[in-house]
């Protein structure tokens, strides 16, 4: 199984339009981006989506434009459903798998486009490519979100998507020990909002889950480049 992390950036995506904060002009003097967070999980030539961001096109651009053959949606955010779009006239419009109130909310966005759609239960894995993958619901008030669990040959694979550090039991015991954490980093140490995790909360929660190791993502213009365990644009992992 091999994982890549199409983007790492929150809903803004980094740099900011209009901004100047030493990120961003980092960021612009170093070619460097964060794109809206998005995963590309490939087993057997075959390729699955976690969640369909705006950037989509670009992203998978710049991963030589694999055929999609199922894509999985987290939430009905704009950040994280709204490049569906990009399949139209493109290639055969993926099926999409989603818990039954995310599937209702973004499947009648795309209602004009002719896809298959999977309701799924949350806490029940179902096969796909091979790859074991379980919704997991997470806290991301007001909006009903789920994380992703994903099992392959004995490697498994953990995503919050966006969430607050205090998960439900059932779901923090599904995601304890998994080899890989993927998790909500959206701001620097110093600062909190209600909705997302810190970088801080972040590594705390990766440590209490007994993460084998752990990559932040959803980060916004206001994270650093340089702390540890942020995930870049672009990297992937083979299992």
């Amino acid at each position: 199984m091999k994982l890549i992390l199409l983007g790492t950036g929150d809903a803004i995506g980094t740099p900011r339009i209009g901004c100047s904060c030493d990120q961003c002009i980092h960021s612009k003097e170093n070619g460097l981006q964060r794109l809206r967070t998005s995963l590309l999980i490939e087993t057997d030539g075959q390729h699955i989506l976690v969640d369909t961001g705006p950037d989509l096109r670009q992203q998978l651009l710049n991963t030589g434009s694999p055929h999609i053959d199922a894509v999985l949606w987290t939430h009905g955010h704009y950040d994280h459903f709204m490049g569906f779009g990009e399949f139209y006239r493109v290639q055969k419009i993926p099926d999409a798998y989603a818990p039954e109130e995310v599937m209702k909310y973004c499947g009648d966005v795309f209602r004009f486009l002719d896809f298959g759609r999977h309701t799924v239960r949350e806490h029940t894995p179902f096969d796909l490519n091979g790859i074991t993958i379980t919704f997991l619901p997470v806290i991301h008030p007001p909006v009903f979100t789920c994380g992703i669990l994903m099992e392959w040959e004995g490697v498994r694979v953990g995503y919050t998507s966006d969430a607050i550090a205090s998960l439900p039991k059932k779901t923090a015991q599904a995601f304890r020990g998994v080899d890989l954490l993927l998790v909500d980093a959206l701001l620097p140490p110093r600062l909190h909002v209600p909705k997302h995790m810190n970088y801080q909360e972040a590594c705390d929660l990766a440590g209490l889950l007994g993460a084998g190791d752990f990559r932040c993502v959803h980060m916004s213009h206001t994270m650093p480049w340089d702390l540890p365990h942020l995930g870049i644009d672009g990297e992937t992992f083979i299992f």
